[in-house]
């Protein structure tokens, strides 16, 4: 694939290294001089100098073929609109975008960006995941597809503990993908005992979100 990425920053700056060596064709665009100037003594001609919001700079580095864009900057505003040009003028099929701030999601999804990647939220996750007597986290949004993975972790008093799967009342687009029992995977079958504590890892729509939490006592 030929894959243009807008932004040298540290994130940049790794995709970038990390796609090379997957064997894509990998651009990453960088406007600042001293920064563009460390890239290309390591990236060499993956590197181009400037500025990927700029229409110009997006038709010098061959947007019109790239069969990707992402836009990785430390700006909302810059992302959006590298990708909007990406999709609206270059007709790129695939335009990714780094969220720095969760708010403007809602936004970018209006106005078309295929897929958004928020670092503070995926670290929020994580950290949640963590945190003691935490029963439902949602680990992964799959925009595409209006489907989210959620993990949940089963409360002693939930009124599924010690039925078989065959016996709880699913909701109808939801799929129960994996349970970790203690350090042990199980796959879920429908005689699979649900016992205290057991994590639930869980393919839903956002309809069954809330109806998946009450099944499991978790609402």
């Amino acid at each position: 694939m030929y894959i243009i990425v807008g932004g040298g920053g540290d994130v940049g700056y790794y995709l970038t290294r990390y796609l090379l060596q997957q064997g894509h064709e990998i651009l990453l665009l960088e406007k600042e001089n001293g920064r563009f100037q460390t890239l290309s003594e390591e990236l060499g001609q993956s590197v181009l100098k400037g500025d990927a919001c700029e229409a110009r700079t997006m038709e010098e580095a061959g947007a019109r073929r790239a069969d990707a864009v992402i836009a990785v900057t430390g700006e909302d505003e810059d992302n959006l609109v590298i990708c909007q040009m990406a999709k609206k003028r270059f007709n790129v099929a695939r335009t990714i975008a780094r969220l720095n701030n969760p708010k403007h999601e809602e936004l970018f999804q209006r106005l078309g960006i295929d897929v958004t990647v928020s670092p503070t939220k995926a670290i929020l996750s994580l950290i949640e995941s963590e945190l003691p007597g935490q029963r439902f986290v949602l680990l992964m949004n799959l925009k595409r597809a209006g489907l989210e993975i959620i993990q949940i972790v089963v409360p002693s008093l939930s009124p599924v503990v010690g039925k078989p799967l065959s016996q709880i009342n699913l909701p109808r687009r939801s799929n129960i993908a994996l349970i970790i029992r203690g350090n042990e995977p199980i796959i879920p079958t429908a005689d699979v005992i649900i016992e205290a504590n057991d994590e639930i890892y869980a393919l839903v729509n956002r309809e069954g979100e809330e109806e998946l939490r009450r099944t499991f006592g978790n609402a």
